[in-house]
């Protein structure tokens, strides 16, 4: 009787809130109200088009930055949806790839105002009146920003999980659901981790291109840091541009701690090792809610009603014919040729639609130029793409080889990652025009400042993941020097540089709409290249001119990856994978 009394006095204690309860309840109750206080205005009458313009109040920037976090994990959220759906049929259908995988290389190097130009007037359409239009626009526009690649990289993570790791799968009978939640989702979390906190920052760069909404006669200021510093560049207000950018630092830094830093500890359980690694991953965030046993028991019910799920003996077949016997080789041939005559013909209906909409009111030769200009876009993202990948990927496996820096190295990666490149446009602007620079040198490298993170962020991500076992026996074997590079890490992070590449690229084309056409106060410095192009067309509301470059980049872009980039990722998934 006394043993089952001290027992039932023990558990009941145990399940008594102690102070890191408090303390995670504090941090779940402000996170709830920093929500409910951004939330705040979503829903209110759109401003009229004679109210006065924006303030540069000090004392709102704090609000704005709130408003600005929620739209940018608002777009975060969709992206993960886009992410688990677009990426998983891509990887699985092998004739669903064919149409997904071209697209996404399109929908990741169209310019953001290429789409805002079509989305705003939709949105304000949807919901007329309301500021929600202009939100909806401002969320679509940012998610043009982060979802790419992180599909990009779950797609890669399901093609290159371990064979073995497959067999032991099939070995114990799990059904494609099960296989999905259990084996490829896990070993993909440490990518996907990594290229969700690289979304965040690839968010902040284009924040002011989304927040600050000018489409022809339509022009929309939402409260937010975009559109503050939109204003403060207008004005050439220094002191303005500083304080939202140091209102950034401060909102990096809460969401790296509150939630990226517990995702990062959380995502290495997931490594690929036999051994243990030497260093675990800390979050006082993840120590606190650990500790926090009531609360704990709580989240214990919704916890194990996920677990269940994944669980489930589902089962799905993704572009297969499911029959009783063997399959039919004649009538999958069949349907590869009805698909493909599908396809042919969905292509030439695009391309009739886009020819007979611009030369209604353009003239053929506006082709040949947008070609031109096209090529020296395409040459400056060529060579940019080339100097951060000799630059970057050295120092990128340096630090994610080391987990104790690269816990350090993460808030600053993220903060440099989400440095608006409107920041530097008056430097490059005043110094260009002070000592007569040619724009088509200088201005590239605007291009590449917020793109080569991509790059960065997956060479370390793919660092980190490299199997400890692996580090082990080349150290046991004595491969040192350049052997080491070129036979143990390299090929081991190439898979993840890949998708870093391919999707800097991507960004690259993209990030050209801001970087070849820069504006302070009345001074404006323009390069050659597509990327000038649509931002002169989109600021006059130039709709032929938008869709024919636009159109003429997309050939490009596809053209290039499938000739370059595709190669080699099918080479890594071939050759480079962990067997």
């Amino acid at each position: 009787m006394v043993s089952r009394f001290v027992n039932f006095t023990s558990l009941g204690r145990r399940a008594l809130p102690n102070q890191w309860d408090l303390l995670a309840l504090g941090i779940v109750l402000g996170v709830f109200i920093a929500v409910a206080q951004g939330s705040h205005g979503v829903t209110a009458p759109l401003p009229a088009p004679d109210a006065p313009p924006m303030e540069l109040d000090y004392w709102q920037l704090p609000y704005y930055g709130l408003r600005t976090t929620l739209r940018m994990f608002t777009a975060i959220a969709t992206s993960l949806l886009f992410t688990f759906t677009y990426a998983t049929i891509a990887a699985k259908s092998r004739r669903a790839e064919q149409v997904l995988i071209p697209m996404l290389d399109v929908l990741q190097s169209v310019p953001i105002l290429g789409f805002l130009s079509f989305t705003v007037s939709f949105f304000l359409g949807l919901f007329p009146g309301s500021t929600l239009g202009a939100e909806c626009a401002a969320v679509f526009a940012i998610f043009t920003s982060q979802a790419w690649n992180m599909a990009f990289s779950f797609y890669q993570s399901l093609r290159t999980v371990p064979r073995d790791l497959e067999e032991v799968a099939t070995g114990f009978g799990l059904s494609p659901w099960q296989k999905f939640w259990q084996l490829e989702t896990p070993f993909a979390m440490p990518g996907l981790i990594y290229n969700t906190m690289m979304s965040m920052s690839g968010g902040w760069f284009f924040v002011v291109a989304s927040e600050a909404i000018s489409v022809g006669d339509t022009t929309i200021k939402l409260p937010g840091i975009g559109s503050w510093l939109a204003v403060a560049i207008d004005d050439k207000n220094v002191s303005a541009v500083i304080a939202a950018v140091l209102a950034m630092l401060a909102i990096i830094l809460a969401y790296d701690q509150i939630i990226f830093r517990p995702l990062v500890a959380f995502g290495q359980k997931f490594r690929v090792e036999l051994t243990m690694s030497q260093f675990e991953e800390k979050s006082w965030v993840r120590d606190v809610f650990l500790r926090a046993t009531a609360l704990r028991r709580v989240l214990a019910l919704p916890g194990n009603l996920l677990s269940n799920i994944g669980l489930m003996r589902m089962d799905w077949r993704f572009g297969k014919t499911r029959l009783s016997g063997p399959p039919n080789r004649s009538a999958s041939i069949i349907f590869d040729i009805v698909w493909y005559i599908v396809l042919v013909a969905l292509a030439a209906w695009a391309v009739w639609q886009i020819v007979t909409f611009v030369s209604t009111t353009l003239e053929w030769a506006e082709l040949g130029s947008t070609i031109v200009l096209t090529t020296f876009t395409m040459i400056r993202v060529i060579a940019l793409i080339f100097i951060a990948t000799a630059f970057w990927v050295p120092i990128s496996i340096w630090i994610g080889l080391k987990p104790s820096l690269a816990e350090k190295a993460q808030p600053v990666a993220q903060f440099l990652a989400a440095f608006p490149a409107n920041v530097v446009f008056p430097i490059a602007v005043i110094a260009i025009l002070k000592w007569s620079l040619n724009p088509d040198i200088w201005l590239s490298f605007l291009i590449v400042f917020g793109t080569q993170w991509y790059i960065v962020f997956n060479v370390i991500a793919g660092a980190s993941a490299f199997p400890n076992d692996l580090k082990e026996a080349s150290a046991n074997f004595g491969v040192k020097g350049w052997n080491w590079w070129r036979n143990v890490i390299l090929p081991g992070v190439f898979p993840y540089y890949v998708t870093g590449a391919l999707t800097a690229s991507g960004g690259s084309w993209n990030a050209a709409i801001v970087a070849e056409y820069v504006k302070w106060g009345d001074d404006t410095v323009q390069a050659h290249g597509i990327g000038a192009y649509i931002a002169k067309a989109t600021a006059a509301g130039d709709y032929p001119r938008i869709v024919l470059g636009v159109a003429v980049m997309s050939v490009f872009v596809i053209a290039f990856n499938r000739l370059f980039w595709r190669p080699l990722f099918g080479y890594a998934e071939r050759r480079l994978r962990l067997m």
